[in-house]
């Protein structure tokens, strides 16, 4: 930040961890954090995790934020925000957006459910502060590199639609064993979200909605094999507002071969339930452990005609490793959700945003060489 803020943090998590450790490494002001959750130990774990991973002075609070109600303590601390980091599972957005409304702060939150983030659409759309929402990795920083390449496209080229634009990401672990092919380095509720429920795509450019996992194929990035499937969540926005304008435009998720085909067999009988997402979880993690030892690999594409009808295609393919921040060491997905938050956040704090700011709102030059995103993409 480039000026002191009062930074609620929402969740003890990874992400929360690594939010506030950024916030006090890379801050040309470093800010007031405090850390809120309904388990108090687990804020005062994180607040101590923070002081004693950064290098420089640190003002960390813990709080008890509980599912329900408002303490007196919660009030005090609410009434001093400015920003409030949601960094709890996705299910808890509407409710903690509503905290943020209520308490004129500036709102950032990570989830890709759909139903939420349109839940909170209509509860922010008279805020006197901004909300952005869907602003992790996926959705999040991916979906600004592909409004980058289509608007440089149609710039470079003069035209006004393309054929293709394709974004993908996979939160991989360094090495993958049979029989799923897979381990688990973020949420496992978040994975069986996205496996389960229905995707929003383009296709002759019109958006419809098509169900996960239904259209696998192979694809090379940096001469290594992945899979990719359709999952939820990780279009935000970009069907709606690119909607005429490309004629097919998806999401998808890149894992190890053999890691979808070993789902589907986890998923025979299941049905599109919640049911279904919880029993697709439990099955998951009986059988896949979590690994610390991971990396994101990135990839996004625009084809296309030029005006005198040539066909062209730009891709751009990442591949984040963990970097060390002070005395910690980050996995790569915990840095790469965590500095698009923070880059979020710092948006909203020096643009004085008010009410909804979706992904394709966002001014993409700025934000993808913004001060906490590019340490860790580079620039674009």
């Amino acid at each position: 930040m480039n000026k002191h803020c009062n930074i609620i943090i929402a969740g003890a998590g990874g992400i929360a961890e690594a939010a506030g450790l950024l916030l006090m490494e890379w801050s040309a002001v470093p800010p007031t954090i405090f850390i809120g959750n309904r388990t108090l130990s687990k804020a005062q774990k994180v607040a101590r995790w923070i002081e004693e991973g950064t290098i420089k002075p640190c003002s960390v609070t813990a709080f008890h934020l509980p599912e329900e109600g408002l303490t007196e303590e919660m009030k005090e601390i609410l009434g001093q925000g400015n920003v409030l980091l949601d960094c709890l599972p996705g299910r808890l957005a509407p409710k903690i957006a509503r905290l943020a409304k209520d308490f004129h702060m500036h709102y950032v939150n990570l989830t890709e459910y759909v139903a939420e983030t349109t839940e909170i659409m209509e509860l922010a759309k008279d805020a006197t502060t901004g909300f952005v929402l869907q602003t992790g990795l996926a959705p999040g920083y991916i979906n600004i590199l592909a409004n980058h390449l289509f608007q440089r496209f149609c710039s470079d080229y003069e035209v006004d639609n393309v054929d293709k634009l394709e974004f993908k990401v996979g939160a991989l672990t360094d090495h993958a064993v049979s029989p799923h092919y897979y381990g688990f380095t973020w949420s496992p509720v978040g994975v069986a979200t996205e496996y389960i429920k229905d995707t929003l795509v383009l296709r002759d450019f019109k958006k419809t909605r098509l169900p996960a996992l239904s259209e696998r194929a192979s694809i090379i990035i940096d001469g290594i094999t992945y899979e990719e499937d359709l999952t939820s969540g990780g279009a935000a926005d970009l069907p709606d507002a690119l909607a005429g304008k490309v004629s097919s435009l998806d999401y998808k998720t890149l894992r190890y071969p053999g890691h979808y085909a070993w789902v589907e067999e986890q998923l025979a009988g299941l049905r599109n339930t919640s049911e279904a997402i919880a029993a697709l979880q439990q099955k998951m993690e009986a059988l896949i452990p979590h690994n610390e030892d991971d990396r994101i690999i990135l990839y996004a594409a625009v084809e296309g005609k030029d005006k005198d009808g040539t066909l062209h295609r730009r891709e751009i393919s990442k591949r984040i490793l963990p970097q060390t921040i002070g005395r910690h060491k980050l996995r790569s997905i915990q840095i790469t959700t965590a500095v698009c938050l923070l880059q979020s956040a710092q948006l909203l704090v020096e643009s004085h945003c008010s009410g909804v700011v979706l992904q394709s709102q966002i001014d993409p030059k700025s934000f993808l060489n913004g001060n906490f995103i590019v340490p860790v993409f580079g620039k674009v």
